[in-house]
């Protein structure tokens, strides 16, 4: 099933933007190059855009400005099925009186591709699939799942340079959904071709893509890959929307005693490493905004030689069992905050612990532009 060498499918959109009625923008001035053989996920917020700019890139919806381009082709005035792409629906969108066969051999007959090789592609997409047992049924006949799987193979058979897929997993069960998501990216490493996928959901870009782009409010915020935008966020937004839980925000000021940085939270006051205080110094007594991941967060009494400078009391206000794993919801007195610790720890609710920041993973934020600082 993979495509001719010779076919480079990058997806290219410059100061793409879109306008609604009234001058709302959807999408504003957006810019992402799509790799030849990437898997690139369009996350965010509902309402952010990203479904808009795929369906722009697929031609469903027009853009108001801006250049796209399909490979070395310019695609803005190309109608949709003249784009060389197949797009993956949230609803499946399967003829409810065809067979499966028939449901996934309609876009070829359009396209009065032979008969024998309609017969070919559909046996090898389904095989792929692990479909061949459905191809006599309807889709009343079919899980979630299986519809799903069929909607896939669709788009599988007709060869595209470039696979979209909108929000494909959101009505699945959680289950069915990550049996599903292993699917897609197996898919992808066989086939060896260029996908664009758009996701509310956190989890599926971090474990799917090869590289993401966050959105929020029409505007492209990061383009990078998974490990970067977990570990290097540009700004709050990524910080906050990127894992699970997500990332710890607490407000305070940064001063300086005895010649350190310490953050001033008001409950609570822990110093800073020194490889950040280059950065930091110019917001010395100023109000900034620390972010720490609930997994760099430790219980004292399972850290030997913790250094007091980086201790915080809070009081344990939720236990949470996640069977290899334990959440334990904490309160400093002015701001709530999430550990993820061991199985064994198994502190009392209500009552006061000591847990350890582990300051060196700490990040740091403007108040005001929310853009990272460290």
């Amino acid at each position: 099933m993979k495509r001719n060498e010779e076919k480079m499918a990058q997806v290219s959109l410059k100061n793409v933007t879109k306008l609604f009625s009234g001058n709302a923008k959807a999408v504003d001035n957006v810019s992402i190059g799509v790799e030849n053989r990437e898997f690139m996920v369009l996350v965010g917020p509902s309402g952010c855009g990203k479904s808009t700019t795929l369906r722009m890139v697929a031609g469903l919806e027009e853009i108001t400005s801006g250049q796209i381009y399909i490979g070395d082709r310019l695609v803005n005035d190309v109608p949709a099925k003249d784009r060389d792409i197949a797009m993956v629906f949230q609803n499946y969108a399967l003829y409810p009186h065809m067979t499966v066969f028939e449901n996934m051999s309609f876009g070829l007959i359009l396209r009065k591709i032979p008969k024998k090789e309609i017969q070919q592609r559909v046996f090898e997409a389904a095989d792929i699939l692990g479909i061949k047992r459905l191809l006599n049924r309807r889709p009343r006949q079919l899980s979630g799942g299986e519809r799903q799987r069929v909607a896939v193979g669709r788009a599988i058979v007709r060869k595209p340079l470039v696979f979209l897929f909108d929000e494909p997993l959101s009505n699945l069960d959680a289950k069915l959904r990550v049996q599903m998501r292993t699917e897609i990216h197996k898919l992808y490493l066989r086939l060896q071709t260029t996908i664009i996928y758009v996701t509310h959901d956190q989890v599926e870009a971090m474990t799917m893509g090869s590289r993401i782009a966050v959105m929020k409010d029409g505007i492209l915020q990061q383009v990078a890959d998974p490990v970067t935008i977990y570990d290097k966020p540009k700004n709050k937004f990524i910080a906050g929307f990127i894992g699970s839980p997500p990332m710890n925000f607490m407000q305070g000021r940064i001063i300086k005693k005895d010649g350190k940085l310490y953050f001033d939270e008001g409950k609570v006051l822990i110093k800073l490493v020194e490889d950040m205080y280059k950065k930091m110094l110019p917001y010395e007594g100023k109000e900034t905004i620390l972010g720490i991941r609930s997994e760099d967060i430790y219980d004292k009494l399972f850290v030997s030689e913790a250094p007091p400078e980086n201790i915080v009391r809070a009081n344990c206000e939720v236990y949470e069992p996640m069977g290899s794993e334990v959440y334990l919801y904490l309160n400093t007195g002015k701001h709530t905050f999430i550990a993820r610790v061991g199985a064994h720890d198994r502190p009392k609710v209500n009552q006061d612990m000591d847990v350890v920041f582990d300051m060196s993973k700490t990040h740091f934020f403007d108040k005001n532009t929310e853009e990272t600082i460290v």
